[in-house]
């Protein structure tokens, strides 16, 4: 059963601290239902949602054409994922400074981009949980915490990457105690055996794969298990049940993309999950509904506009071939027009590497490309050149600015989050 758990906050420093930060405090923890042995009821509306949600993420992963014959949208839209996963936390980076802070990555550029490598972190650790985490073996709380260790490798917070926290955090209010916060998670003695709980129920197949996800995700955040980075984890586990499940064993849907539009009943929803007293009570047995509706909510939209997006890149693709003319089939010319939606800022030699073919190949493919406008050249750092389709960056603004819109369209319901500007070409 659900409930508080009273303590007492008694400050530990206090130099410089206003008066009223330096005052101890009795506050409320949050214990949450273990989920394991938990039984779930879903109303007739919520099952409809979650059957129609898991129908659309099949379709985007068994019968999208373009997907089917490359994981190149795929990519990118795990990329979209984790970058939508990081800016609900603040981290906000536009797509071609990203792509490019991948590609210095890659080439071993020595620029540094602080707030990219936070973001590239992400898409690292989302990418390894779903490849890896979805190996038929049971989860283990060791794995939620090497996702976290791969998040925050390289940032200020590498020192507890990985480490299930020893001491109370807690949302909202004040930075130096949990006095005036909005909710305050388990106490450290409770996390570990509430992480092994929440393994447990991820490896269990009794619940349809959204609605597992949506439960986990919920569970996640409330236990919020580490000192920093417990959203992006959350949300990188949401993918990990689904393709454990089998609903996207090949696409990422960018759920997140849509989560950060709904930002407030996102947050909202999270909060009502945490009831107190019986799960069985109705005012529980609602507030887990209306996180799950919304949930797959969230999935159906994500996947209609990566759908839309789709279109549009095939539609690009077509358009290039049109403007080549004819293309030997298997030549690096028609491998790098297959690469280029997963990856839109190339180097010769990324390019090469994706495209499975030699550097010399790619490099003598390049000036066709570049004069038929499917590459144009930019700089990469001080020492690179690079080329970009800027045809396919467009499109994937105008996804970004799509999915920022609460009606999927900013001309008549604005953005309701930092998205890039609109690009008329």
């Amino acid at each position: 059963m659900a409930g508080t758990i009273k303590a007492t906050w008694e400050p530990t420093f206090d130099l410089g601290l206003p008066r009223k930060a330096r005052r101890g405090c009795a506050y409320d923890a949050y214990l949450p239902d273990r989920l394991a042995d938990r039984e779930f009821l879903l109303n007739s509306e919520t099952s409809a949602d979650v059957g129609d949600a898991e129908r659309d993420v099949y379709r985007l992963n068994e019968r999208s054409t373009a997907l089917l014959d490359s994981e190149a949208v795929a990519r990118l839209l795990l990329r979209a994922e984790a970058v939508a996963s990081s800016k609900i936390e603040g981290l906000q980076i536009g797509g071609r400074r990203l792509l490019k802070a991948q590609l210095a990555r890659e080439t071993d550029d020595p620029q540094q981009d602080v707030t990219a490598t936070e973001i590239l972190n992400n898409v690292d650790a989302m990418r390894w949980a779903v490849e890896t985490l979805t190996d038929g073996r049971d989860l283990e709380v060791a794995d939620l915490q090497e996702v976290h260790r791969r998040l925050v490798t390289g940032t200020d917070l590498e020192s507890h990457g990985g480490t299930v926290r020893e001491e109370q955090n807690w949302i909202g209010g004040s930075n130096f105690n949990p006095c005036s916060a909005v909710f305050v998670p388990p106490p450290p003695d409770r996390v570990q055996d509430l992480l092994e709980d929440l393994c447990t129920f991820m490896n269990q197949d009794r619940l349809p794969a959204i609605a597992q996800a949506a439960i986990a995700h919920a569970q996640f955040e409330t236990i919020h298990p580490f000192v920093d980075g417990n959203g992006r984890t959350g949300r990188a586990l949401v993918h990990v049940v689904l393709r454990r499940r089998g609903l996207a064993p090949r696409v990422v849907p960018p759920i997140s993309l849509v989560l950060a539009t709904w930002s407030t009943d996102y947050v909202n929803g999270l909060m009502r999950t945490r009831h107190l007293g019986s799960p069985d009570a109705p005012e529980a047995i609602d507030a887990l509904n209306d996180w799950v509706a919304l949930f797959a909510s969230a999935c159906r939209r994500a996947v209609h506009d990566a759908e839309l997006y789709e279109h549009r890149v095939a539609e690009i693709q077509a358009a290039w071939r049109e403007r080549l003319g004819t293309i030997r089939r298997g030549s690096a010319v028609e491998r790098v027009i297959g690469l280029l939606p997963g990856a839109p800022i190339v180097t010769v030699k990324s390019a090469a590497m994706l495209a499975g073919r030699s550097v010399q190949a790619v490099n003598d493919a390049i000036p066709r490309l570049v004069e038929a406008r499917v590459l144009s050249p930019t700089t990469l750092g001080r020492r690179n050149r690079a080329f970009e389709a800027a045809e396919l960056l467009d499109a994937f603004n105008a996804l970004e600015r799509q999915l920022a819109s609460p009606d999927g369209d900013t001309n008549s319901s604005p953005p309701r989050r930092s998205v890039p500007a609109r690009t008329d070409r």
